[in-house]
């Protein structure tokens, strides 16, 4: 007679959004989210000048607040170093200023969760969707360009590498010292770099993306130091891949790097899974 074998646990989905100035969009991007996949939601404020704290509130979003702005990358660190300590299996950041669909949180963890993946990223570039959401092309073309340097260097075929709609599974977040990274938009870039040089798996899935006066974007002026940001992380890539000089952040892992006093609260978790 066979065993009967039990069904595996529900892994705890935590969304993060790291906020700044979204009090027009926040409440739509909350209420698309598919509860019953959604754990928890945690949003981090970067020092907003509007309402984003009070609305966070009124809906119930767990909300930690930056004393002053500290920059985007530095709000992502707080997002997932919080995630990670609420027992994320996990973790999705999502921007609240409604430029992505919240309603598509099942298909960004859909591979994690089927072991396919530990890393997914939400592609405005799969069905050319970017375009026709209002991306301007002047942004569309660079960020096809930039992309098609970063696949040359990481070996890969992603058909975009800019978007704010990510999906990273617990195993891979400890494995990257993100602590370490630029507390700018920069940020993103190395955290693919990284994922690339510990060789996780990963997956892409076609995300809409909707371009309007209130949703968060960059000038192009930072866009251009984006960039240059963006190809100095590469380089950094292959001179750390072939040994020429290493880098902490392409070697040690999160808890390498951390406090005693958050390793002790992640770790709590991991002890009971």
């Amino acid at each position: 007679m066979k065993k009967i074998k039990k069904n595996k646990k529900k892994p705890r989905v935590i969304v993060v959004m790291p906020a700044y100035n979204a009090e027009k969009t926040l409440e739509k991007t909350y209420k698309d989210l598919p509860k019953h996949i959604v754990d928890k939601v945690i949003l981090v404020d970067d020092g907003s000048k509007d309402r984003t704290v009070e609305i966070a509130k009124k809906l119930g979003i767990k909300f930690i607040v930056h004393m002053q702005n500290r920059g985007y990358g530095s709000n992502q660190k707080t997002c997932y170093i919080e995630a990670l300590s609420d027992g994320a299996d996990i973790i999705v950041m999502l921007h609240p200023d409604y430029q992505y669909d919240s309603r598509l949180v099942p298909e960004m963890i859909a591979p994690i969760m089927e072991g396919h993946a530990d890393f997914v990223l939400g592609s405005r570039m799969l069905g050319h969707g970017a375009l026709k959401g209002g991306m301007p092309l002047y942004k569309y073309i660079a960020n096809k360009l930039l992309t098609m340097f970063e696949n040359f260097i990481l070996g890969k075929h992603y058909s975009e590498l800019h978007s704010g709609f990510r999906a990273y599974s617990r195993k891979c977040l400890l494995s990257i010292p993100f602590t370490l990274n630029s507390d700018d938009f920069v940020f993103d870039t190395e955290m693919i770099a990284q994922v690339e040089m510990r060789g996780f798996p990963t997956s892409e899935i076609p995300v809409p993306t909707r371009y309007f006066k209130e949703a968060s974007s960059i000038n192009f002026f930072r866009s251009v130091i984006y960039g240059l940001q963006t190809i100095k992380v590469m380089f950094e890539f292959l001179l750390h891949k072939w040994g020429i000089k290493k880098y902490d952040k392409f070697s040690k892992t999160l808890l390498d790097v951390l406090s005693p006093y958050y390793i002790k609260k992640i770790k709590k978790w991991d002890k009971n899974k």
